[in-house]
Parts: C-alpha cells; structure tokens; sequence
C-alpha cells in the first residue's frame, strides 16, 4: 500500500463503535476508527478528550464497554496487554518501561532471551549483543554500545531502545504516547526519522501528540478526539494546523 491510496483494502486494526464508561462517566463513546499498514496516524485532542482511554483499550490496559476491535479482519477481546501483544500490538508510554539497571541487549530482549540450555537457561550473551547491534543498525539507531545501562541513556536513546525491543519481538501496530514530550530537537529528529522507517516497513504507527509540528511532518492521517468522541478525521496533506486546533477547541460547529 503506498501512502496515496490509505484507506484501501482491510485494516490492520479497526475499532466499532468502541466505548468505555466509568460509572457514571463517558470516557470514550462510540469510536470507529481505521488504521491501515503504512500509515502514521495521530491522535489529537484536549487533555480529557478520551486518546489515552482509547489507546489503553487497544493495548489491553481497559476492557471497552461497548463496541468491538477488529484485528485483521477478525474480532479479537483483550483482557490482557499480553492479548494485544500477541495480536501484534505494541504500547509504548511515557515512562518507557525499561529497566535502567540492565544494558541495551537485555531491554531489547527483556522476556525473550537466547538460551543455550533450556533447563539451566544459560544466555547466549555473544548471540544477543550481535543480534542487538544489528538490530540497531539496521534501524538507524545511533547507540554507541550494546552494553551500555540504560541509567547512562539520554531520553532519546531510551526511547530508541524500546522501540528496538518492540520491533524484535515482531509488533505490527506501534502506539507512541507523546513520544518527544521530554526530547530535544536533535533527538526528535532521529526519533520521527526512526518513526518514519517503521512506516517503510509496512508498520502501522498510532501516536498521540500535542506536537503539530510533528504531526504534520510524518503523519498520513489526523484524528481528532473531543469529550471523548471522535469528531474529525483529516488526511495530513489535505488540512492545515489551524483547522485540526480549530477542532480540538471549537469542534465541529
């Protein structure tokens, strides 16, 4: 699929009417969305407009309470974040869950380490590092050393790391919670050029941001959340910054 015709063919991951409550609260109501392989496609939208709500239930964290989310054509529930993992779903929030104690090569393969022997789980350290290495280079990844603790990190290469480990471990829709919130621009750059790659290699890359800069240098699609309900999708190249804060302000009236 090229980046001219989104929006043909089935969609990696498609949400119906998807809602959530808490009790009396509409945190999210009746969200039908589309997102394709190859494709960038942001959220965007006032702090309380339901993003994070949504994108909790595409990663597992929240059951919706009405609707359905459609993976690959098949209607899929997740009761666990590991469920969406399996389906080929990988979140990635703020905080970046990485251990800062461990190197690069054990962040990358947290939970799926190279064993020699099964029973004793001996790590094939050599195997990992080589992996590792490659691995980031064939992404572009500026990472001096595998074995560098990710405590020395900047907040660029932490974020370089996890989405290293979630390209290992095979996920075919990246979710970016306000991926350059806390970077520089130098590690900006190398960020939505790393984001851009993913799109290059038929991923689907989801991303809230408050960012428009950002958004409008690497997305395909913009989606524009308000109290919870989605009021506006745009393609990128077909709308203006003004018009999409026009509707995170104003909404559609």
């Amino acid at each position: 699929m090229t980046h001219m015709d989104i929006g043909a063919g089935v969609p990696f991951i498609d949400t119906r009417d998807l809602g959530k409550r808490y009790g009396g609260l509409h945190a999210v109501r009746d969200v039908s969305l589309s997102i394709y392989a190859g494709e960038v496609m942001a959220i965007v939208g006032d702090n309380g407009a339901g993003k994070s709500t949504f994108i909790k239930m595409l990663a597992g964290d929240h059951a919706p309470t009405s609707g359905e989310i459609i993976v690959d054509g098949r209607k899929v529930e997740f009761k666990h974040p590991r469920d969406a993992k399996a389906a080929g779903i990988a979140t990635i929030y703020q905080d970046l869950a990485l251990c800062e104690n461990l190197n690069v090569t054990d962040n990358i393969f947290l939970g799926n380490e190279l064993t020699k022997n099964p029973l004793l789980r001996l790590l094939q350290s050599r195997k990992m590092h080589d992996e590792a290495r490659a691995l980031l280079d064939e992404l572009g990844i500026g990472i001096p050393s595998t074995r560098e603790l990710v405590v020395n990190m900047s907040g660029g290469q932490r974020q370089a790391t996890t989405l290293a480990r979630v390209a290992k471990a095979g996920a075919r829709l990246l979710i970016l919670d306000e991926p350059s919130a806390a970077l520089g621009v130098r590690e900006t750059r190398a960020l939505l050029d790393l984001i851009l790659r993913f799109r290059g290699q038929g991923k689907a890359i989801l991303i809230i941001s408050h960012e428009m800069r950002d958004v409008f240098e690497i997305t395909d699609r913009i989606a524009v959340f308000k109290r919870g309900a989605l009021i506006a999708v745009r393609r990128t190249k077909e709308t203006t910054p003004d018009e999409i804060v026009s509707l995170i302000i104003k909404g559609n009236s």
